[in-house]
């Protein structure tokens, strides 16, 4: 059984098929990237994945239940037991210490526990920068701490939407490899991204064009490394 199952998924507003009869697996240790323009539906997916809407159309089934037909409710406890998120906006509170931002996912999961906070952090290479505020770190320090607070309840499915859109090329490098060591730890990986370079790094990548899958690549070479020309 796939991890993920998406069958004739269909999102529609009015006359707009944001979404069009989309059917796709994703298996278990799996690391996906999907790729597309403005307005191919890219967005419009990952929300449904990560259950925070739900398709007009189909079924998505994440280990074998189809989450389009559970309530609001139990989408968010799916969320939150299920899948970790990174954005390309942080969504870092402000005022929250490193340590601080990635406690308060445990907070809503379980229990806060500092000791696990800070072994995510420095999985994340950021045990040192604990104690800073978000306006104390870079930019890349900032989607690290994001990367540790979406793995903090250890989620069967870590979807980023645009994880590396506001990086510079060596922290772009960073967070890129961190996905690798990832994925060698058996996580599941959907990454949305506009850059064919980090697209290049997964194991496999889907163009979205009009709401559908127009096309499918395998990367034969798969490293998990990131080559800049």
């Amino acid at each position: 059984m796939s991890l993920l199952e998406l069958k004739n998924v269909s999102k529609i507003y009015g006359s707009l098929h944001a979404l069009d009869k989309v059917n796709m697996k994703v298996e278990e240790g799996e690391w996906l990237a999907i790729m597309g323009p403005s307005g191919s539906g890219k967005s419009t997916m990952m929300n449904i994945i990560g259950c925070m809407d739900k398709p007009t159309e189909g079924e998505v089934l994440l280990e074998g239940v189809d989450i389009a037909k559970e309530n609001n409710k139990n989408l968010t406890t799916i969320r939150r037991d299920k899948i970790g998120l990174i954005f390309q906006q942080f969504h870092l509170v402000s005022y929250l210490t490193a340590l601080e931002n990635v406690m308060m996912a445990q907070y809503y999961h379980s229990l806060p526990d500092e000791k696990e906070a800070l072994e995510a952090l420095d999985r994340v290479g950021l045990k040192d920068r604990a104690k800073h505020l978000p306006s104390q770190l870079s930019g890349g320090e900032q989607q690290r701490v994001c990367v540790a607070r979406a793995l903090i309840n250890y989620p069967k499915l870590i979807l980023a939407d645009e994880p590396t859109g506001n990086l510079d090329e060596a922290n772009e490098a960073i967070v890129v490899d961190l996905f690798r060591r990832l994925h060698e730890d058996g996580t599941t990986l959907i990454v949305v991204t506009h850059d064919p370079e980090v697209a290049e790094v997964a194991q496999r990548t889907l163009v979205l064009r009009d709401g559908r899958i127009d096309r499918e690549t395998i990367n034969e070479n798969f490293t998990g490394k990131i080559r800049f020309d």
